[in-house]
């Protein structure tokens, strides 16, 4: 399943998205600064803003739902808090299989483009 995650959807396509806006389920998040097409371990890095407020994400491309190339946009099938609050993408470990099992197994908790409350915890806010 690991590899999956890792994989973009054979309907996309293949073609290099990088600079492409990307777009959450509720919103923008950023630009593709960096994107892999290789099978099994494919990925979007995304530039959430600005340096002071923005980071960037490591996004496995199993969660590309559809590509623009008209408008040049990304569209992924999780939210803008999903991924601000993913872990910071680290340039030194995204080839790491470890790490790349982190980054699956935050986007898989919960279930990713899911904007329910977890059992652990409810904000009302």
């Amino acid at each position: 399943m690991q590899q999956q995650m890792w994989s973009f959807r054979e309907e996309l396509g293949r073609v290099d998205v990088t600079g492409f806006s990307v777009e959450a389920v509720d919103g923008r998040l950023g630009k593709v600064d960096e994107a892999t097409l290789e099978p099994g371990s494919s990925h979007l890095v995304v530039d959430t803003g600005l340096p002071i407020l923005g980071k960037k994400v490591l996004i496995p491309a199993s969660l590309v739902t559809a590509i623009d190339r008209d408008d040049e946009t990304v569209h992924v099938g999780c939210s803008e808090n999903q991924v601000r609050n993913a872990p910071e993408f680290d340039p030194d470990r995204y080839g790491d299989s470890v790490y790349r099992d982190q980054i699956a197994a935050y986007y898989s908790a919960g279930g990713v483009g899911v904007d329910e409350p977890s059992n652990e915890e409810t904000d009302d806010r």
